[in-house]
């Protein structure tokens, strides 16, 4: 039966999701720890190619597994052979149709800064840190610009492999609660490095480096050396996978 998994894992010690050569990645545990549940070589797909430090809460994986294990106990069963930083929280069969990646509807991602005098050294893994205060205000101006639909190209590694680089953004929320300023994201699709150069080049506009119409300008431009960095991979989580079935 086709099976399509929701799965949380904490990436800071992995290489990110996809299976790499020089190092652990989350594929690789989920695929280790089902092929020893199921005694056969399991292969997995995911929806979304998260980075080294990337977290999900909700990574949609697909996998074709036998049906002698009934889809309400398989979170469980295959659990106990996974590290603690990676757990599968759901499991539902899904038609012969659905793809893990064509049938996505929509992804959400959040991205949190710590904007403080000094860095939390427990948020570390979890956030990247601004001591420059932050204009919540004129950053959510600033992703204005981005909801709908647009050529991305300027918000894009320059090595990217994408056939198209329009994609479709629904909503950005930009809240701050104590030090802590949360960005969550939700799109079509996202490409490579999108949401964190996005969040790179909002920065700017909250340090008052950049007019929150400046935005408008990179979006024209398809120029990826007019926007902001890339901020780093830790503060960084898949939190929703929706998909047409």
């Amino acid at each position: 039966m086709r099976v399509l998994l929701t799965v949380s894992y904490d990436g800071t010690d992995y290489c990110g999701w996809q299976r790499q050569k020089n190092g652990i990645s989350v594929q690789q545990k989920l695929e280790e720890a089902l092929s020893k549940l199921y005694t056969e070589q399991v292969e997995v797909r995911g929806s979304s190619r998260t980075d080294s430090g990337v977290h999900a809460l909700g990574q949609g994986v697909l996998a074709v597994l036998k049906d002698n294990i009934s889809c309400d106990k398989i979170p469980r069963a295959v659990n106990t052979f996974l590290p603690k930083t990676i757990r599968v929280v759901g499991a539902r069969e899904v038609k012969e149709s659905f793809h893990p990646q064509y049938s996505v509807i929509d992804k959400t991602y959040t991205y949190k800064i710590q904007n403080a005098d000094y860095p939390n050294p427990l948020l570390y893994n979890y956030s990247c840190f601004e001591h420059v205060p932050l204009n919540e205000k004129l950053m959510r101006e600033g992703a204005s610009y981005l909801i709908g639909e647009h050529d991305f190209k300027a918000f894009c590694s320059a090595d990217t492999s994408a056939k198209t680089t329009v994609r479709t953004i629904y909503s950005i929320n930009i809240t701050r609660e104590g030090d802590i300023i949360t960005i969550t994201i939700k799109g079509s699709g996202f490409l490579y490095n999108m949401v964190r150069i996005i969040v790179g080049t909002l920065i700017e506009v909250g340090k008052g480096k950049y007019l929150p119409s400046y935005i408008g300008e990179i979006l024209n431009s398809r120029d990826r050396r007019k926007a902001g960095k890339t901020v780093i991979p830790n503060g960084l989580t898949l939190m929703e996978v929706n998909y047409n079935e």
